[in-house]
């Protein structure tokens, strides 16, 4: 199977001590691999939100004389089709865009799939801990507690760190005493300082640490075993977060898979809520 552009993109910076802005650059290009050849300096600088001189930086920073040259070596590496100049999808207004731009982190997201594998180590990590962390912080919050949710269906201690301050390191300390291997953590911009630290302290203890996170240039990867990266939507005054949660009910599937005991923890949880009447329908 041939790379896609945006598999030749993330290669190129790979290896690469970025600044914030940078990734923000490098991000916004990966996530726009068939339009990143064709943009100028301005444009992908309004795209990321960073300054143009920001934008020449980067090519620097790659090994480029300046951004012509980035972008000559781009049209080379990752070729994709020059803009719709009949408007494509700008007639769309922003909300039909902001979905239309969902769809393509969804289908990103997909061809990612394509290789089973990193996802499948993820499963049999986080199946093999006893207890579980998961961990999300801020805007990542919810997609650790639906995680969590889900997770405490199957598997049989999870414990959701989806509060900061004083008591994260405590509850992570408590975790690994009682025999955690692995944590799970879901982080998306803006990345919280707190949770890189709280990475760092969990590899001290001796956890695997697996992330979902927006890139693989964000923050967390440093101190992350296993990234698996899924795009958030940008086109609101809110991000956009269907591929991370997508790809959290994934890795629930993974790790379902590694638990023997999983489909008789469902069975007996579903003739509960009936017994309950949990559910009204």
């Amino acid at each position: 199977m041939s790379d896609t552009p945006a598999e030749r993109l993330h290669r190129l910076f790979e290896g690469h001590r970025l600044t914030p802005a940078q990734r923000r650059i490098a991000h916004c290009m990966v996530r726009r691999p068939g339009e990143a050849p064709f943009l100028s300096s301005v444009e992908l600088a309004e795209l990321a939100g960073v300054s143009q001189p920001s934008v020449t930086r980067f090519a620097v920073a790659l090994g480029f004389d300046g951004y012509p040259a980035l972008r000559r070596h781009l049209r080379e590496v990752a070729p994709g089709a020059a803009p719709d100049e009949d408007g494509g999808d700008s007639e769309c207004n922003a909300y039909q865009q902001a979905v239309l731009g969902e769809i393509d982190n969804l289908r990103e997201l997909a061809a990612l799939l394509a290789d089973p594998a990193p996802v499948e180590r993820a499963g049999r990590l986080l199946a093999a801990s006893r207890p579980l962390p998961v961990l999300g912080l801020r805007a990542a919050s919810s997609q650790a507690r639906g995680f969590a949710y889900f997770a405490a269906k199957v598997h049989p201690d999870v414990r959701l760190l989806d509060e900061g301050g004083s008591m994260l390191v405590d509850r992570l300390d408590a975790a690994c005493r009682s025999g955690a291997t692995a944590l799970i953590c879901f982080a998306l911009p803006r990345h919280p300082r707190e949770v890189v630290d709280a990475l760092a302290h969990a590899r001290e203890l001796g956890l695997t640490v697996v992330t979902v996170a927006d890139s693989t240039f964000a923050p967390v990867a440093a101190h992350s075993d296993v990234l698996i990266p899924a795009a958030v939507g940008t086109g609101l005054a809110f991000d956009t977060v269907c591929a991370p949660m997508l790809l959290g009910r994934v890795l629930l599937e993974a790790m379902f898979d590694e638990l023997p005991d999983a489909p008789t923890r469902l069975e007996e949880f579903d003739a509960a809520a009936v017994a309950r009447g949990l559910f009204a329908g």
